[in-house]
């Protein structure tokens, strides 16, 4: 149940960046699946990717007291929508600036989002 809630949480969070950020756009008769299947790509990326970016860019990130990490947040993103312009699903960025403020919607809708259903969990939690 939680990775189901926290995949609608990207896709919603993808949604938001695709309606805010002018150089993302999707296409497709079925755009919700595009945005399901895209934080699918999105989450595999993260998980596979993204750590060992974080590895070899360490120096950066700490002499840029962690600001280098939006940088990779962004290259993610891009490397996510690339893979899913590949497989044809219909989500494309154009360009790394377009990627970047993507990333950054993305986090921020994502980490409102969580804020709300971690407040419900802990209620529920609390009411038992």
């Amino acid at each position: 149940m939680k990775l189901l809630i926290r995949w609608i949480i990207s896709a919603l969070a993808l949604f938001a960046a695709a309606y805010f950020v002018p150089g993302i756009r999707v296409e497709g008769t079925y755009a919700w699946t595009v945005y399901v299947l895209m934080a699918v790509i999105l989450g595999l990326v993260n998980a596979l990717v993204r750590p060992i970016l974080r590895l070899l860019s360490c120096p950066f990130i700490i002499l840029t007291l962690g600001l280098f990490l939006l940088l990779i947040n962004g290259v993610s993103f891009l490397i996510a929508a690339r893979v899913a312009e590949a497989l044809g699903i219909g989500f494309y960025v154009d360009g790394f600036i377009a990627a970047f403020l993507g990333a950054l919607v993305v986090s921020v809708v994502t980490f409102v989002l969580n804020l709300f259903v971690k407040d419900k969990a802990e209620k529920a939690n609390l009411t038992k």
